[in-house]
């Protein structure tokens, strides 16, 4: 048992992680290009002229001009709908990793992504012709800054968490936030700015949050630093 064990552990301490991000996604992707990736799977007319008034409900950037053609980019951050049509946009993308680079072990949400394997310098090529792809296809680009190749053993920062091999933590940060924010909500009840229950909801859903990682022992703390025992 130990010595399989053993083996289990080696092993994963050779995997790598691919982590990227895009940069400046809700601002930088092209309006005509999602445009276009919609109509491939919507034929109704009036319901692609009211997608196309929402898309450009807030024009953004001016990426492209010529005497025939004007292209912005942009979708408008505030609308709930931006928040789907980012996944549409970037469907494009998973359809790409898992379909022409075969990637199995792929995670996105949103604009952040990783890919898992043992082999360092495959990863650094498919970060290459990941790059390639959202470049020429999708006329946006990896952020600059975070995009690292680097062992799993470390920990991966996954939406909000250090993920390790069999457990979760909570970012740092993430803790940080949550104290201050909760320390301002309690001078805000203090002085009748919000209610006890409006606070408890708060409170709820940050907890809720809380459990998907290992931190029984840090809520117990929080909860009496904080003194909401």
């Amino acid at each position: 048992m130990q010595r399989e064990r053993e083996r289990v552990n080696a092993r994963r301490e050779k995997i790598y992680c691919l982590k990227c991000d895009i940069s400046k996604y809700f601002a930088s992707a092209d309006q005509q290009t999602l445009l276009s990736i919609i109509k491939k799977k919507i034929a109704d007319n009036k319901v692609l002229w009211l997608i196309e008034k929402i898309i450009k409900s807030s024009y953004g950037q001016k990426i492209y001009q010529n005497l025939f053609e004007v292209r912005y980019a942009g979708v408008p951050i505030g609308n709930l709908t931006s928040q789907l049509f980012a996944n549409v946009y970037l469907n494009e993308l998973d359809q790409f990793v898992k379909h022409q680079l075969r990637e199995k072990y792929y995670l996105r949400y949103m604009d952040d992504f990783l890919i898992l394997g043992y082999d360092k310098r495959k990863l650094h090529q498919i970060k290459e012709k990941m790059r390639e792809f959202l470049r020429g296809k999708l006329q946006i680009e990896l952020h600059p800054k975070k995009v690292e190749v680097f062992p799993s053993n470390k920990g991966i920062d996954f939406l909000g968490y250090q993920v390790y091999g069999n457990y979760r933590l909570l970012r740092k940060s993430t803790v940080k936030r949550f104290i201050k924010r909760i320390r301002k909500y309690k001078k805000q009840i203090a002085k009748g700015k919000m209610s006890q229950e409006e606070f408890n909801q708060c409170l709820k859903s940050w907890l809720a949050y809380a459990k998907f990682g290992n931190s029984w022992r840090l809520r117990e703390n929080i909860f009496e630093r904080l003194n909401l025992c």
